[in-house]
């Protein structure tokens, strides 16, 4: 019973961070997440001084980038909610069955790896447009974006 409930509570985790790790990486109209990972990106350009070649290469790889994940967000849409009714379907089970959570399980990690992938793969295009002397900057700036976040999960777990 209780490896029942630990593989029932890790599917329900996983759920919970699959839907929050696609609302991030797709956008939350309701909680700005939609603008997240260009604010973000933006960070990491502060201070950077790019020509108008750079800002337009960037600018299309950027806007190709998001037009792939709206055509992938539309192609996955049907999936997405077939899973979610296996997933209930499992949950709601008179007995568990491991080896289809396990399966499903893993398919949602696999599918979240894709995207996380995926989106690596186009920043490193986007920063690939840049001078040696720019990426200096970047790589400045992303130290600083970690300090500033060590700090605030520093005082964060302090409250």
């Amino acid at each position: 019973m209780k490896m029942a409930k630990r593989i029932l509570t890790m599917l329900a985790a996983t759920s919970l961070l699959a839907a929050s790790g696609t609302a991030l990486a797709y956008g939350d109209k309701h909680h700005g997440g939609k603008h997240q990972g260009n604010k973000e990106f933006k960070r990491l350009l502060r201070g950077v001084d790019l020509n108008d070649e750079q800002k337009e290469q960037i600018r299309a790889l950027r806007t190709e980038q998001k037009t792939a994940i709206k055509a992938e967000r539309k192609e996955n849409r049907q999936s997405n909610i077939t899973r979610q009714a296996q997933v209930q379907q499992l949950i709601l089970a008179d007995t568990l069955d491991e080896q289809a959570v396990r399966l499903l399980a893993e398919e949602m990690v696999n599918n979240q790896v894709e995207r996380r992938v995926k989106m690596l793969t186009a920043q490193h295009k986007m920063l690939s447009v840049l001078t040696p002397e720019q990426k200096e900057t970047v790589a400045e700036n992303i130290k600083k974006l970690q300090k500033r976040k060590a700090e605030r999960l520093e005082r964060h777990n302090n409250n």
